[in-house]
């Protein structure tokens, strides 16, 4: 090497570093809970072991992946989007700590607290989705971007259902908030994959054009979704059937728009497509759940394992890249990850369907998604504990 040429040494790995930027200590929550959360959930169910939860067992599976997991996720991204989109100077520091203090306690006293006060637990439960609302709506009204404020009407309202579930255990808000889900991957979904496909095409000397969206598709599977909403609440189910059926009909429109099928030699945008593509499989399983009987667990493990588990998993695995600053190439092992993740969605779904036997499907379900999440915690957390590699702050 020559002597006036010198390497730039490996930035150091901190636990400071995770809070420089949100989506680093939330992405490695999300993670670790995934990788926590699904196994205790199935010791518990088979009675290997009996943790003192603040609510049943089934329940606390159920709150834990929607309003745990999936809240971290949104925080994750949400939190690091919006000021990029609104230019606004990051949340870090002392006050990322807080934030994430508050999400942490949730799962320590829901997993822990059955002997304290029912107010107290679901008190700091409920309080985390409206901060991370209200960190998210400030930078949104100073910069004027109204587009953003259905955002933040769609986490409103997986905010009530989070109140719903955790006061009366009712089921129709278990399925309003993997609804809401929906369609908020359908907002957020709608924006970034078809981007990001349309860029990759281009810079592959493609034809980038060749990818096409519809603002006014777009407003009308949002419209769609909040009328399926409403109808679940008030308990029409012949209708809820119909507008699932309909929403996932708008769905696959979309898709067929968004041209996946020219990305599949790109992993961090087929994962993308892939995962959104759950979205209308589960609505139809709902459907058929209203309309045939078909089992209700179908179309919630496809909602929950294959769209919110495959897109969080690509969302995580293509921000972390790009917000640390670092080229968008994607870990060894994590083209495996993404692979299994969907076929974890596919055994739990036949396993709904009886296609297998119960507890080998659970069990075999279960592991394919410890492999997926358990890659991306060995392959991402050095680097979501490290600087940026560009040097930029963040």
């Amino acid at each position: 090497m020559p002597a006036n040429q010198t390497t730039r040494p490996a930035p150091a790995i901190t636990a400071l570093q995770l809070f420089s930027y949100p989506f680093r200590i939330f992405f490695l929550s999300v993670t670790v809970l995934a990788l926590l959360a699904i196994p205790l959930w199935v010791l518990q169910v088979t009675g290997t072991v009996a943790l003192p939860l603040a609510m049943p067992g089934l329940f606390w599976h159920q709150h834990e992946m929607l309003f745990g997991f999936l809240s971290a996720a949104i925080a994750g991204f949400l939190l690091t989007a919006v000021c990029v989109w609104t230019q606004t100077e990051r949340t870090h520091g002392a006050r990322l700590m807080l934030l994430w203090a508050v999400w942490l306690a949730g799962r320590l006293l829901l997993a822990l607290g059955a002997d304290l006060p029912g107010w107290l637990v679901q008190g700091v439960n409920l309080a985390f989705l409206p901060l991370v609302m209200l960190d998210a709506s400030w930078r949104i009204w100073r910069a004027k971007q109204i587009r953003q404020l259905m955002i933040l009407v769609i986490l409103g309202l997986l905010w009530l259902m989070q109140i719903g579930f955790v006061t009366t255990y009712a089921p129709t808000f278990s399925s309003g908030a993997l609804i809401m889900a929906m369609a908020l991957i359908g907002v957020i979904g709608g924006r970034i994959t078809p981007a990001f496909t349309t860029a990759w095409l281009r810079q592959q000397g493609r034809n980038g054009d060749a990818v096409s969206t519809s603002p006014a598709l777009d407003r009308a599977l949002v419209f769609n979704m909040l009328m399926l909403l409403a109808s679940l609440i008030i308990g029409w189910h012949n209708v809820t059937a119909i507008l699932a059926l309909t929403a996932a009909a708008l769905m696959l429109v979309r898709l067929v728009g968004w041209k996946g099928w020219l990305a599949r030699a790109e992993p961090l945008l087929w994962i993308l497509h892939l995962s959104i593509l759950w979205v209308p499989v589960a609505l139809m399983l709902l459907a058929g759940s209203l309309l045939f009987g078909w089992p209700t667990s179908a179309w919630t493990h496809a909602a929950g394992t294959g769209a919110i588990g495959g897109l969080i998993l690509g969302v995580m695995a293509r921000v972390s890249l790009g917000h640390a600053g670092r080229p968008l190439i994607l870990p060894s092992g994590m083209v495996a990850a993404f692979v299994v993740i969907h076929l974890a969605a596919l055994v739990r779904v036949l396993t709904a369907f009886t296609a297998l036997p119960w507890h080998a499907g659970i069990g075999i379900s279960t592991l394919l998604w410890l492999f997926a999440y358990g890659a991306f915690l060995y392959r991402y957390t050095g680097i979501l504990a490290s600087p940026r590699a560009d040097g930029r702050p963040g």
